[in-house]
């Protein structure tokens, strides 16, 4: 173990040339490794963020009544979960979590609908009411929408929509064994659009549904190939009624690893933990805040998150400071540098 934390802060040196073997072995590091791997992810993190945190606020804006069949998803048409299921909510109830995600002190607000992707009258909607949410609240807006046409994401960037938030959620190798009715090329199609419309890339994928480790750093180098500038990590909640359901294949030990190779692969992307840390990292969670910067405070989709109080807490007992993501434009170095 005598230089682990050297090598692994090597391979953050290098990553930007390849890496696919050393990212594959930090996954399947020894956990008396983890400690050694946790520094050299957080020298990196603290290099282009410090000890900041950004804060996310999730609305599920539609819910449910979605025609695609990903194997994870508590709102696909083969899910038989029991959860809530209703069209775009009114202009009032979105402003409103627009609202509290201010007072919780998020900087971004990520308006979410269930779909392939949005129809007209959603569009105009969400394009009507982005204005106003950035106007009363300051927050920065992700919206995701599902697939997206070049017309549609000029539109949202037309709208003031900072970023777009689009998964790959795996490998390209794995996709078909988690969905069908639509491909991984699909989903790198609207990636592009979106980044030829000109607003951020908010991408990344769930662990845990089944895949191998190749497939999970294959995801990481996709990433880093689309320069996604935000990258939440989801850890698989297996909703019941889901077929996705029983499968329970993570560790907390690993759930690190996992952030902490994606830390090193995409050095200076932000990077949140997403759905399924509460589930999954238990009493670690705050272990995965020294490779991520970025976390959801309060609720996911159709799943509880922890309460706000403890997130702050837990922020606050680790010398962090939530941010609104000024610290990353100082701390970028000059082109050349």
């Amino acid at each position: 173990m005598i230089g682990a934390e050297a090598q692994f802060l090597d391979f953050a040196d290098s990553s930007l040339t390849g890496g696919r073997e050393e990212a594959l072995a930090i996954l399947q590091a020894d956990d008396r490794e983890l400690l050694e791997l946790l520094a050299a992810a957080y020298r990196v993190r603290y290099r282009w963020f410090g000890n900041t945190v950004q804060l996310y606020f999730l609305m599920n804006a539609k819910s449910g009544l979605c025609p695609e069949d990903c194997g994870y998803c508590s709102q696909s048409k083969v899910s038989e979960a029991p959860i809530p299921r209703y069209n775009l909510l009114q202009r009032e109830q979105l402003l409103e979590g627009a609202r509290l995600a201010a007072q919780r002190n998020a900087k971004t607000f990520c308006l979410v609908i269930s779909g392939r992707g949005p129809t007209e009258r959603e569009l105009a909607a969400v394009t009507a009411v982005v204005p106003e949410i950035k106007s009363r609240y300051g927050l920065e807006v992700c919206a995701c929408l599902g697939l997206l046409s070049p017309e549609q994401a000029r539109r949202l960037k037309a709208a003031g929509v900072d970023k777009v938030n689009h998964n790959l959620n795996t490998s390209e190798r794995y996709y078909g064994q988690i969905c069908s009715t639509h491909s991984f090329q699909d989903r790198l199609a609207t990636l592009r659009a979106v980044r030829e419309a000109g607003m951020e890339l908010c991408s990344g994928g769930i662990v845990g549904m089944g895949e191998q480790d190749a497939d999970v750093v294959e995801m990481a180098m996709a990433l880093r190939e689309l320069g996604a500038e935000s990258i939440p990590v989801n850890f698989l909640n297996p909703i019941e009624g889901t077929p996705l359901a029983g499968t329970w294949r993570l560790n907390p030990r690993y759930c690190l690893k996992v952030l902490c190779m994606f830390r090193l692969v995409n050095p200076t992307s932000e990077l949140r933990i997403a759905g399924g840390r509460e589930l999954h990292l238990g009493s670690l969670q705050a272990l995965g805040l020294y490779p991520a910067n970025s976390l959801f405070v309060g609720d996911y989709l159709t799943t509880k998150g922890q309460p706000p109080e403890a997130d702050y807490r837990m922020i606050e007992e680790l010398g962090f400071v939530v941010t609104h993501g000024e610290e990353k434009a100082l701390r970028r170095p000059a082109a050349g540098a």
